[in-house]
């Protein structure tokens, strides 16, 4: 792109044409690169990813803006995760794909999707659950409590907490150490 910025967009179910396009067309067709992860995780967890990509041509699809992709992205995530109730293992399958404006190696997207993914954990979830944004009903200047939940955040995390949810326990009971940060 002219400003030096791509994108990497998931295709879902709600894309179907596209969706369509793309999986039958060039999933039929040998992948250009592969790349493998096998993590340990937390929580009992064993996840095995399969990244896979190909290069498109110039036009994709029918529609005007799918000329500007270069790159398919097919992960396929197997997660083995052990259920202490059950004492067993359970597993779990997903592929998802994703189509980018920059003709990447499977290994670069593969960092670039877990990259994401660890915004939205860090960021999103915090933000929806601990601070309540989902639940919040406010529907007048909802923008204006978003930022100053942000503000408490970022706020939060530059005083080096990092368990939000117990960082918040602690200044609700002790309203000096919330006046504290930043010396105000």
């Amino acid at each position: 792109m002219a400003t030096g910025n791509h994108l990497l967009v998931p295709v879902k179910a709600n894309q179907p044409t596209l969706l369509q396009h793309l999986t039958e067309t060039y999933l039929a067709q040998p992948p250009q690169d592969r790349h493998h992860t096998h993590e340990i995780g937390r929580h009992h967890r064993i996840e095995r990813r399969l990244t896979q990509t190909w290069y498109l041509p110039l036009e994709v699809g029918t529609e005007d803006w799918h000329a500007h992709f270069c790159t398919l992205v097919e992960i396929q995530g197997h997660t083995d995760v052990f259920d202490t109730r059950q004492k067993d293992w359970v597993s779990r399958q997903e592929t998802a794909y994703y189509v980018s404006t920059a003709t990447l190696s499977a290994a670069h997207a593969a960092h670039a999707v877990r990259a994401h993914w660890s915004i939205e954990n860090r960021l999103h979830y915090v933000r929806d659950v601990t601070l309540g944004e989902d639940a919040s009903r406010i529907r007048h200047n909802p923008g204006i409590f978003a930022l100053l939940r942000s503000f408490a955040l970022n706020l939060l995390r530059f005083n080096g907490i990092s368990n939000i949810s117990l960082g918040l326990y602690d200044n609700a009971l002790n309203f000096d150490r919330l006046l504290a940060y930043q010396g105000l």
